[in-house]
């Protein structure tokens, strides 16, 4: 239950590898994988920023509620 990143769905749907993302956002592989895992706790704007600026995506496009 609580919110949810489908950053996986949407590096698939851009066809976008995750070392890519890295590579145009200046941002860690690992904070990435995290992300793409589902296993943040948090996400800092400027992060967010950098990922929906690589991957032309609004905010409301990486995160879902999921009322489970």
């Amino acid at each position: 239950m609580g919110i949810h990143c489908r950053l996986a769905v949407v590096l698939a749907e851009k066809q976008m590898s995750l070392t890519e993302l890295s590579e145009k956002t200046g941002i860690a592989l690992n904070n990435l994988s995290i992300l793409k895992t589902d296993k943040a706790k948090a996400v800092r704007f400027t992060t967010l920023t950098e990922i929906c600026k690589a991957l032309e995506c609004q905010p409301g496009d990486l995160f879902v509620y999921k009322d489970d």
